[in-house]
Parts: structure tokens; sequence; C-alpha cells
């Protein structure tokens, strides 16, 4: 009988605030899943870090990803009343918000069906490193 559903934990240790590419990690539970054709959900167990899929050959495209959160989402804005680990605390959190926790990519020939210029970023919000964990779920 066939399998109807695969799951991994992913363990992403993060630099502090940026982009940080887990397509490959990602890729490998497919593989390891051996789904012919079906979905990959990706979610992030946190609130102040997120996911997203964009550009992987021009870095540029995500710093200036980093320059609009920047402006839309500031630390230490004197309006937030949420401070208590720090002036990006409140911040990080409406990143998250903007950005998203899950995100969900084909699955076909038993890999991820990514367009050319497509990677999955774990995108840390906080400026501290952190340990960041993502659940994989492969149907």
């Amino acid at each position: 009988m066939q399998r109807m559903a695969h799951q991994s934990i992913l363990e992403i240790p993060t630099k502090g605030r940026g982009t940080r590419d887990i397509t490959d990690a990602v890729a490998a539970v497919v593989r390891a899943a051996g789904v012919d054709c079906g979905l990959a959900h990706v979610f992030v167990q946190h609130t102040s870090c997120s996911l997203l899929i964009t550009e992987n050959a021009d870095p540029d495209v995500r710093r200036d990803l980093e320059t609009v959160l920047a402006r839309l989402a500031p630390d230490g804005d004197p309006a937030y009343r949420h401070d208590a680990e720090g002036p990006d605390d409140m911040a990080a959190h409406v990143r998250n918000m903007l950005t998203g926790s899950g995100l969900s990519v084909p699955v076909g020939g038993g890999r991820l069906l990514l367009g050319t210029w497509q990677g999955i970023y774990l995108y840390e919000h906080r400026s501290q490193p952190h340990r960041r964990t993502v659940v994989v779920t492969v149907l």
C-alpha cells in the first residue's frame, strides 16, 4: 500500500535578519517521500520569521525585499506596545503577517515544480540568530 503522506522536521539556524535558502532541504524531503505527483506544504513554527518563494538568482531582490519591509514594519516604532524582546520584536511579528508562515509547492516527477528562478527561503525577521523549526509535509 502506498503512503498517503510523509512529514519531516527541519531545524534551520539563522544568522539574524535576512533570508536563508532552504530549497535543497525541502527538495530532499520531497525525494525521501517518494511521491511522484502531489503537494509539498512547508510551515514554519514561529511568529517572528516567515517563508517565501522568491528570486533565487539575484540576491539584490532579497535585499530590496528587506528595504520594503523595513519601511512597512520598522524596528522600534513608538506606536508599538509589544516590545518584550526588544525593538525588533513587534516589527518581526508584522513582517511574518505580511509574508506568511506557510506555503505550498506542487510536486511532479518526484520533485518540486518551482519555476526557473524560484527558491524557497526562510526569512528571519529578528536581528539576533535563532534556530527555527520548519515542518515539511508531502501529500
